[in-house]
């Protein structure tokens, strides 16, 4: 009993202090750094939302031999990452596209595909994706 009262009387600066972010140095390109949102329960449960049809679409499609069902289904990972970006990126700093200081959604849109995929896997990272599932 005395170990749980000396926990609940500890000190403001006894404290555990948490950030629901982190902040990533791109390897890709030097100066450029993504600020990364930590996983919560709830942020997981969102995340969950937003893929569930896709991940069954693509399950479905992937399934079949046919090319075209074929290509659907890679279109759909890629919008499944899209997602996941945007969901887990939540800046990006010391880039500039096209004049713009750079957002998650530029980034997707119109900037480079190796800087893309290196955020994207920081997010993946983040969530605690194995490197099998983050190649997904």
């Amino acid at each position: 009993m005395m170990k749980l009262w000396s926990l609940l009387g500890r000190s403001k600066r006894d404290r555990m202090e948490y950030h629901s972010f982190a902040s990533v140095e791109s390897k890709t390109i030097p100066g450029v750094r993504f600020t990364i949102l930590r996983m919560s329960f709830g942020r997981r449960m969102e995340l969950m939302r937003r893929i569930r049809e896709l991940a069954r679409r693509i399950e479905f499609l992937s399934a079949s031999q046919d090319p075209k069902e074929q290509m659907d289904a890679a279109l759909a990972a890629g919008e499944v990452d899209k997602v996941y970006l945007l969901w887990g990126l939540q800046e990006v700093s010391g880039l500039e596209l096209d004049g713009l200081p750079a957002t998650p959604e530029l980034l997707a849109e119109s900037g480079p595909e190796s800087l893309f995929r290196e955020a994207l896997s920081a997010v993946k990272a983040e969530c605690g994706l194995s490197d099998e599932e983050r190649k997904n």
